[in-house]
């Protein structure tokens, strides 16, 4: 990925999408008003951060990426693997539908959602001109909803997967994230022979976000896709990380759009 920086904002963008056909952007941390563990440029309200430092964060990161915040789309977000179509914006306080990915095909509509370890999986198709976001910790990540996110592209909008850019952002790495021995059973099931996912760190099993959400995206027939390989852990200073953090953080946000 290519860091990018507008005044104090610094985000960053998939080497493979073209700027030419959509805006996209994970933000990073900097650049905000909130304070404590939400410093500084905490974007979601779930978090115990005061609400007008949140919407005041969100219109600088809009800003920052050229996009009206008004134009937003975004989730109630429940680790699952639902889906939901968006033909127009929501609105800044809309927040009641319950789902874990997003998609369009509308130009000025831009699809937000919200992260702090969990996998970030941005979707482009530059046939057909539509866009998904998902978010995928490792329930989302063990239900595949990136395919799922595929899936509903091509119900909708014709999108085939051999046609799509994917982008896996910058999320918990294997060697920050353990996992229990229920994980490691349902990751077995998820993904039949896939023991590559599960890594042995000083006796402990640790699950590779990255890689499960790689094999899905190629499981549904994507082809291209990048993968960041920034672990939010790793780089605190850079990123909310739930785990590096010990739960009291706040959540970065990602964004994409057609121009």
């Amino acid at each position: 990925m290519h860091l990018h920086s507008s005044g104090e904002i610094r985000y960053y963008q998939f080497e493979s999408f073209p700027e030419s056909d959509l805006v996209h952007g994970v933000l990073a941390r900097h650049g905000g008003v909130s304070s404590g563990p939400w410093t500084s440029l905490n974007l979601s309200i779930s978090t115990g951060d005061d609400a007008k430092h949140v919407r005041e964060n969100r219109h600088r990161a809009f800003r920052a990426l050229g996009r009206d915040p008004h134009s937003i789309a975004d989730l109630w977000q429940v680790h699952s693997a639902d889906v939901v179509v968006i033909d127009e914006p929501r609105g800044e306080d809309y927040h009641s539908e319950k789902a874990d990915a997003l998609v369009t095909n509308r130009r000025g509509v831009n699809l937000f959602l919200r992260f702090a370890d969990c996998v970030p999986i941005l979707l482009f198709d530059p046939k057909r001109r539509a866009v998904g976001i998902v978010h995928a910790g490792w329930k989302g990540t063990l239900l595949k909803a990136a395919a799922a996110g595929v899936r509903v592209m091509g119900e909708q909008y014709g999108t085939r997967p051999s046609d799509l850019l994917a982008g896996i952002g910058p999320s918990i790495g294997p060697d920050h994230y353990p996992v229990g021995p229920e994980v490691v059973e349902q990751t077995r099931a998820a993904f039949p022979g896939a023991d590559e996912l599960l890594l042995p760190v000083h006796g402990r099993q640790h699950l590779d976000l990255w890689a499960a959400n790689t094999r899905a995206l190629r499981e549904a027939g994507v082809q291209h896709i990048e993968v960041s390989g920034l672990c939010t852990a790793c780089h605190t200073g850079e990123f909310f990380s739930h785990r590096g953090e010990q739960g009291k953080t706040g959540r970065f946000g990602a964004l994409i759009a057609l121009r």
